[in-house]
C-alpha cells in the first residue's frame, strides 16, 4: 500500500498544486544574496544604472552645445585688428625723423544665404530627436528588464514544481524498490519508477541552469555585482491589457523611435539646405581708423572695406552631396520603420491573443480535466483496475501540463512587453 499512497500523493500534488503567487527560493537552488526584487524595484534600478541609457543621456551636453552655438546672432565671430608702424623719415639738413603711426580695425563676416536659419533648424531638430531617443532607450530598458524579470519569476516557479516532483518520484522509487524485494512489485515497475525519478532530477538540473543564466542576464541589466543575483518576487498571472489593436496602431504616431526618426529626417533636410546655401559667399564688412603723418600735421584716417570671395572653384559639391545622401537615408529609414512597426504590432497582437488563449485553455480546460483524471485514477488504483504504470502516466500528464502553463506564461509576458515597446503604448504607472 505504500507505493499506492505515494503515487496518489504525487498525483494530488501535480494536479492541485497552488497557483502562481509570490514565489520563494526552492530548496537546492543557489541562494541569492539580495533581498527579493519586485518588478517595479527592478525597473527603478535599471532606470538609474543601465549603461545604454546613461550613454544616451550623456549625448545631451553635445547636442545642447550645438543648439546654443546655432542660436548665436551671427555664426562668424567679429575680428579686431591693431597695427603700429614706426617710420624713419629723412629730413633735409637735420637727420631722420621717427614717427609712430597706428591703425585699428573691426570686421564682421555676414552669411547671405539664410544659413543661420537652417543651422538653427537642424540643431533644434537634432536635439529634439535625441530627447525622443532617450525616451525610446528608457522604454527598451523597461521592456528588457520586464522580459527577464518574468523569465526569472517563471523559472523559479518551474524549479519549485520540479523540486517537489523529484521528491515525490524519489520516494515512490524507493517504495517500489522495497515492494519488489518483498515480491509485491515487478522489475518493470521498479525500472519505470527509477526512470521517472531520474527524469525529474534532470528536469530540475536543467531548470536550475536556465535560472542561473536568466538571473545573470537580469543582474547585468541592473548593473549588479556578479555575486548579487536577484530573486524575482511577484505574480505572473496575465492581467487585462486595456487596449485594442486599433488603439495600438493609432498610438504609433507617438512612438518615441518613430518621432526620433522624423526629427532626424527634419534635421537632415535642414542640413541639406544649409550646405546648399553655403555656396553663397559671405560678405565681410570692415571699419578701420588710424593716424598717419608727422606730429605737427597728423592725419586721421577712416576706412570702410567690403570683401566678397568669388565662388569660382570651390562650390561645396562634397558637402551638398553628403547632406543629400544623409537626407535620403533618413527618409528611407523613417518610412521603413513606420511600415515595419505597423506590421510588427499586428503580428505581435495576434501572437499575444493566441498565447492568452493558450494560457486560458491550460487553466480552464486542461487542468480541470487532469483533476478529473486524478480522481478516476485514484479510484481505479484502489480497486486494482490499473497499476503503477498507468498512474505514472497520469502524473506525467499533470506535470507536463504545469510545465506548459509556466512556459506559456513566460511567452505571454515576453510578447506583451515587446508589443508595448513596438507600439509605444505607455507602461502601467507612467
Amino acid at each position: 500500500m505504500q507505493s499506492t499512497t505515494l503515487a496518489i500523493a504525487c498525483t494530488l500534488f501535480l494536479i492541485s498544486a497552488p497557483g502562481f503567487a509570490q514565489v520563494t527560493a526552492p530548496a537546492g537552488t543557489t541562494a541569492p544574496t539580495l533581498a527579493p526584487l519586485t518588478l517595479q524595484e527592478a525597473l527603478a534600478r535599471a532606470a538609474l544604472a543601465n549603461p545604454a541609457l546613461r550613454a544616451k543621456q550623456a549625448q545631451l551636453a553635445a547636442a545642447e552645445g550645438v543648439r546654443n552655438d546655432a542660436r548665436a546672432p551671427l555664426f562668424n565671430n567679429p575680428q579686431i585688428s591693431l597695427e603700429n608702424t614706426w617710420r624713419q623719415v629723412p629730413q633735409f639738413g637735420s637727420g631722420d625723423e621717427r614717427r609712430s603711426e597706428w591703425a585699428a580695425g573691426l570686421s564682421q563676416a555676414f552669411e547671405t544665404g539664410g544659413q543661420g536659419r537652417f543651422r538653427r533648424d537642424a540643431a533644434a531638430a537634432a536635439l529634439e530627436a535625441l530627447h525622443h531617443e532617450i525616451v525610446d532607450t528608457e522604454r527598451q530598458v523597461r521592456s528588457e528588464v520586464t522580459t527577464r524579470f518574468y523569465r526569472v519569476l517563471t523559472l523559479q516557479q518551474r524549479i519549485e514544481l520540479e523540486t517537489q516532483a523529484l521528491k515525490l518520484f524519489d520516494d515512490a522509487a524507493v517504495a517500489v524498490q522495497k515492494r519488489r524485494h518483498a515480491g509485491e512489485d515487478t522489475k518493470l515497475d521498479s525500472n519505470v519508477a527509477l526512470v521517472e525519478a531520474e527524469r525529474a532530477r534532470n528536469q530540475l538540473a536543467l531548470a536550475q541552469e536556465q535560472l542561473l543564466e536568466a538571473r545573470g542576464e537580469l543582474a547585468t541589466r541592473l548593473q549588479l555585482a556578479d555575486a548579487a543575483v536577484p530573486q524575482a518576487q511577484g505574480d505572473a498571472t496575465p492581467v487585462a491589457t486595456g487596449y485594442t489593436l486599433n488603439d495600438l496602431l493609432n498610438n504609433l504616431e507617438t512612438q518615441p523611435r518613430l518621432l526620433a526618426l522624423a526629427e532626424r529626417e527634419k534635421s537632415a533636410n535642414a542640413r541639406l539646405k544649409l550646405e546648399t546655401a553655403s555656396v553663397y559667399p559671405d560678405v565681410t564688412v570692415g571699419v578701420n581708423i588710424g593716424r598717419e603723418g608727422p606730429d605737427n600735421a597728423r592725419e586721421r584716417l577712416t576706412m570702410l572695406s567690403v570683401s566678397v570671395p568669388l565662388p569660382l572653384f570651390k562650390r561645396n559639391a562634397a558637402g551638398i552631396g553628403q547632406a543629400a545622401t544623409d537626407a535620403t537615408q533618413a527618409q528611407i529609414e523613417r518610412e521603413t520603420a513606420q511600415r515595419d512597426a505597423r506590421a510588427n504590432v499586428t503580428a505581435l497582437w495576434f501572437r499575444l491573443a493566441s498565447q492568452e488563449q493558450r494560457v486560458r485553455r491550460l487553466q480552464e480546460s486542461v487542468l480541470p480535466a487532469l483533476t478529473e483524471n486524478q480522481s478516476l485514477s485514484i479510484k481505479s488504483r484502489q480497486a486494482g483496475q490499473i497499476g503503477l504504470l498507468e498512474l505514472i502516466v497520469v502524473n506525467r500528464q499533470a506535470l507536463d501540463a504545469r510545465r506548459d502553463l509556466i512556459e506559456a506564461l513566460s511567452d505571454y509576458h515576453t510578447t506583451r512587453a515587446t508589443l508595448e515597446l513596438t507600439s509605444g503604448w505607455p507602461h502601467e504607472g507612467n
